[in-house]
């Protein structure tokens, strides 16, 4: 029995999401993947993956045309490791999943290639800066991590315009790989990005995602195994102030036997229209025996007029699996919280601050690159300041 035909036995046909937009229920590994823009019509905001994205916003990087920029990157490590420009299909990890990802590999003509040396130990991080210059431009970068290779990778994706990128990840066999992707273009830059993984036997891949700058950032996010015994650690943080759109969608594809995935995001949201989505898959093919998983997702609303969506989806074809769980959830300050700390003589403002870098510590903790934890908490502290302003502000119109 396919995955749609047991959605279908189980009673789960279609469900619909306003008058005239019937959905059918689709189970995630099927849903059309393709090299070919032709391939994905342009989205309406109707079908299933796009109906939490402002589509609107986006109808630049859904034209199948060239870029009227080449994006900037700049990349540097250290000694060992080998950075060139390839053909953008010289690597072919994953299948664009939608329409931008399609456009994007379509139009990006080259690939900027990180080449991790096998049994290489890094001391310190690779990283690349990738920076929009005010236009509409596409990247696509490759990481390739050698056997039994232990290496970090940070990739800065700054500057303005609308950016459509692909990153292509392998981890070999053995190897001990970190990316660090992060979001800080500026306020009204739009950025919308796949990146695919490829584990390898006895592999590991911290895949980190920490998205604080955009109007509208949408990251896709997918991992699959090449052998038994690999391990994906998926973190995600991300801060959404007034008019901002973070959206992250993940899919880990269980298809090897004894392997782990463990998917952790957390995000704050403040201010008027202050949007976040999250949506996580995971599969557990019927060959995935011994399998290891669980995704949390939790977010923390700190003013009125701020949403929050979080969708996390488990499709299990066995039963021979060690584990299997998701828990999602989305609150606002906890008030016991904000009187303990007042209580004891902290003011408001910085009990509530308090309260949001205890949200978050934990999940900073995870990232594992000192450098970046450090100008997070810096970032987190800044937006904290603004809400700050934001809360003041509407405490003098109401007392007026």
């Amino acid at each position: 029995m396919t995955a749609s035909e047991t959605l279908v036995a189980t009673g789960n046909r279609a469900h619909s999401h306003g008058p005239g937009s019937p959905v059918p229920l689709q189970a995630r590994s099927e849903r059309p993947t393709s090299y070919d823009v032709a391939d994905f019509p342009v989205p309406n905001g109707r079908e299933e993956e796009w109906r939490f994205t402002p589509v609107k916003a986006l109808k630049a990087l859904f034209a199948d045309e060239p870029g009227t920029e080449i994006p900037k990157v700049d990349a540097s490590g250290p000694d060992g490791v080998v950075i060139e420009t390839v053909a953008a299909d010289s690597l072919k990890v994953g299948r664009p999943q939608d329409r931008t990802a399609a456009v994007a590999w379509t139009h990006a003509a080259e690939a900027v290639a990180v080449r991790i040396p096998v049994e290489a130990e890094l001391t310190e991080p690779v990283h690349v800066n990738v920076a929009g210059l005010g236009a509409r431009g596409f990247s696509h970068l490759i990481v390739d991590a050698g056997r039994h290779s232990r290496a970090i990778v940070i990739i800065d994706h700054t500057g303005a315009g609308e950016l459509g990128s692909n990153v292509e990840i392998v981890v070999g066999d053995g190897a001990d790989l970190r990316v660090v992707s992060i979001q800080q273009g500026d306020h009204e830059s739009i950025h919308l990005a796949q990146h695919d993984a490829l584990v390898g036997r006895d592999a590991k891949l911290h895949h980190v995602v920490v998205t604080l700058g955009g109007k509208v950032v949408r990251v896709n996010t997918n991992v699959r195994y090449a052998g038994p015994g690999g391990d994906a650690d998926l973190v995600g943080v991300y801060f959404a102030e007034s008019g901002q759109h973070h959206e992250h969608r993940l899919f880990v594809d269980h298809e090897a036997t004894h392997c782990k995935s463990n998917v952790l995001y957390k995000g704050a949201l403040a201010g008027d229209n202050a949007r976040s989505v999250w949506i996580g898959d995971v599969l557990i093919r019927a060959a995935a025996e011994g399998t290891d998983t669980f995704e949390l997702n939790r977010n923390l609303v700190l003013t009125d007029g701020a949403r929050a969506d979080s969708v996390p989806n488990l499709e299990i074809e066995t039963g021979e699996i060690e584990g299997a769980g998701h828990a999602s959830a989305t609150g606002r300050f906890d008030d016991e919280q904000l009187f303990y700390l007042q209580a004891r003589g902290i003011p408001e403002d910085a009990a509530r601050r308090l309260v949001v870098s205890g949200f978050f510590n934990d999940i900073i903790g995870k990232i594992g690159v000192p450098e970046v934890a450090e100008h997070l908490h810096e970032v987190i502290e800044e937006k904290l300041a603004r809400t700050a302003e934001l809360s003041t502000s509407a405490k003098a119109v109401i007392g007026q």
